[in-house]
């Protein structure tokens, strides 16, 4: 999306979109953290969802939902806005198509809170996503609509936030086994997944975020290395709805294939864990492989999401390292380019981590840590209405998207089994459990 800068006096306050939404995020963290904030998001009946027999009439009319819903409105169409000052973004028509996206947004909760699909670990990113590309193309999109979609800048403030719910502490407490296997499995997987994907001719930026995509944690994986080399949205948004597709197969078979080879719970839950991408398919998967498969599915799911800053920071590097800012005598890349292409959103991503983990109190952390975890989801969940907006089918007759979806299968493919083989040798013939 091309950005005008703002002449206004605030101008000279523009840092960037990578500074500003570090900055955005921040500022909402601190809200929730020293005010005590505790209103999470609209939902809709409850943990178990809604049914086709439920009350919808004391569903809608219960005060909590519409203060949860107007509080939410407010206080990210205030943060949006500091994010798009600081961005240098013009704010022109932003409030009727930020309103247009938000209640998009609050359809794709409600329709993801169906008790069946609940039951069937599908997430709400995937009906914002299909939403967005409903809309996106069946009508052209008029020009208020478009000023509320700001896809890079509710991205990047979702996983500044995202920083704040992955804590050190739990996966030390957890052991080192699944911290080990997810670092043992994202590199190799990445490397053979873009290895595989450069063989078959797909260029180098489609490559990396489906490598990303596949080895490290599905969606906020491409999402954060599409930031961390300005991907092509048009590719993000492809990878993302093969993700999302293919991780409903892998949670249904994996736990069923897994019980009839024989494994033990504790393999069973770190083979999901390293190999499912999305983070309600792999509790769904665990969740049918047992309590002890959920916990162990969940511990290697959040090692491999507590390597997404350092990957986001390797593959900045790797990106510019591989011709992105050398010159046509093929010089190195000075060291100063690499800070220029570094995506700053990750520092922010990082350092609310360590905030959480290691400055903040347990019970604050706790329980700041559940607003600001469903407030990433709900950025994000922008961000894909915003996305599929975006996406036109009709664009995807000029990419070569065969060749990408064969490299996904195949590189998924290899995924399962180097996976099982790791989770194995870690949890039954070292670990022994």
């Amino acid at each position: 999306m091309n950005r005008q800068k703002n002449p206004s006096a605030f101008s000279r306050f523009i840092v960037g979109q990578d500074w500003a939404s570090v900055v955005a995020g921040f500022v909402l963290i601190l809200f929730v953290v020293l005010t005590g904030y505790a209103i999470g998001t609209p939902s809709f009946g409850g943990k178990a969802g809604w049914s086709g027999d439920h009350d919808f009439s004391g569903m809608f009319g219960a005060s909590s939902l519409w203060t949860s819903a107007l509080y939410t409105f407010i206080i990210f169409g205030l943060v949006a806005v500091v994010g798009m000052v600081l961005s240098g973004d013009s704010l022109k028509k932003y409030f009727v198509g930020f309103l247009s996206i938000f209640m998009l947004a609050i359809l794709a909760q409600f329709i993801s809170s169906y008790a069946g699909f609940k039951n069937l670990g599908l997430e709400t990113v995937l009906f914002s996503l299909l939403l967005g590309l409903l809309i996106g193309n069946l009508f052209r999109l008029p020009a208020w609509l478009r000023s509320g979609v700001q896809t890079e800048l509710y991205v990047k403030i979702g996983l500044v936030l995202l920083g704040a719910t992955i804590l050190f502490m739990d996966i030390l407490s957890a052991g080192g086994y699944g911290l080990l296997q997810a670092i043992i499995v994202v590199t190799v997987v990445w490397y053979f997944a873009f290895w595989l994907s450069r063989k078959m001719k797909i260029d180098d930026e489609f490559s990396t975020m489906l490598a990303s995509a596949v080895s490290i944690c599905g969606v906020s994986a491409a999402i954060a290395t599409a930031g961390a080399i300005n991907g092509d949205k048009k590719k993000l948004s492809f990878i993302i709805s093969l993700v999302l597709i293919i991780a409903i197969p892998m949670m249904i078979f994996l736990p069923i294939i897994a019980k009839w080879m024989g494994l033990s719970d504790v393999v069973t839950g770190a083979w999901l864990g390293g190999t499912i991408d999305t983070t309600g398919a792999v509790v769904a998967a665990g969740t049918i492989a047992g309590e002890t498969g959920l916990q162990y599915a969940t511990i290697v799911k959040f090692s491999q999401n507590v390597l997404l800053g350092l990957a986001a920071f390797a593959i900045s590097i790797f990106w510019a390292y591989r011709g992105r800012g050398a010159n046509e005598k093929g010089q190195h890349v000075p060291v100063r380019i690499i800070w220029d292409r570094f995506p700053k959103f990750v520092l922010g991503f990082i350092l609310a981590s360590l905030v959480f983990s290691f400055v903040l109190s347990q019970e604050t952390a706790e329980a700041s840590g559940k607003v600001i975890k469903s407030f990433s989801t709900f950025w994000f969940n922008l961000a894909f209405i915003s996305i599929g907006l975006e996406t036109r089918f009709a664009d995807f007759k000029h990419m070569e998207s065969k060749k990408p979806f064969y490299s996904f299968l195949i590189a998924q493919t290899f995924n399962i089994f180097f996976t099982l083989g790791v989770s194995y040798l870690l949890f039954q013939l070292i670990g022994g459990k």
